[in-house]
């Protein structure tokens, strides 16, 4: 025999790992029901922030954020420093003095004043296992990669996910993005929160029910 199996090995058992709490991420059994939003939250000469839809789920709401950026005038280095700083600052610890100009920030507001934002919010896998449930609400980032598109490549587009838990209120509320390295000042939006409990009725679990 040319190809001989190699040696038995022990059998190690995995012992799997806790999953994510139900603060951190959406939850893998319900599939959420898609809003059609549309909304440019900011826009300036480098970047454009948009909302293109909202995943509704029966605790919690995915805010789906595409981040455009292109050269325009800007060197090709500080282009590049600028589109890196996403995943450099948003995996940095930021505390005491002022926020950096490159942080890329996000934030919502209810009503009644109560605010969360995505500042501090990145959390390990094991420190997300370990943390207590916080109070709410809380904003949490969730990264899905560089999308592909057609034309100029130099132009980048980042999928962003922002995980709002508990679900807001059903009234109005505000979402802000704020970056200063890209040109964003501050920018609010203001989002339905009853139009997000409704969709949330019809988000399905992604089994069906074996009994």
């Amino acid at each position: 025999m040319f190809f001989e199996p190699p040696p038995a090995q022990e059998d190690t058992t995995h012992t799997p790992e806790p999953g994510l709490p139900a603060w951190a991420a959406p939850p893998a059994d319900e599939m959420g029901a898609v809003m059609l939003s549309g909304l440019v939250l900011a826009r300036s000469p480098n970047v454009t922030v948009h909302l293109p839809t909202i995943r509704a789920f029966g605790d919690g709401c995915l805010l789906n954020v595409d981040l455009y950026t292109r050269p325009h005038t800007l060197s090709p280095e500080d282009y590049q420093s600028l589109f890196l700083s996403v995943i450099q600052n948003l995996m940095a610890k930021v505390g005491g003095g002022r926020l950096p100009d490159t942080l890329l920030r996000f934030g919502v507001r209810f009503a009644d004043g109560t605010k969360a934002t995505t500042i501090g919010s990145h959390l390990s896998r094991r420190q997300l296992q370990q943390e207590p449930p916080p109070p709410g609400p809380r904003l949490s980032w969730l990264l899905g990669g560089v999308a592909m598109r057609s034309g100029d490549q130099d132009t980048g587009v980042m999928p962003l996910g922002l995980w709002l838990w508990p679900s807001p209120p059903p009234e109005p509320f505000e979402l802000a993005v704020e970056w200063p390295a890209g040109g964003i000042a501050l920018s609010i939006a203001e989002l339905d929160g009853a139009a997000i409990a409704s969709a949330a009725r019809r988000s399905a679990p992604s089994w069906p029910d074996p009994t």
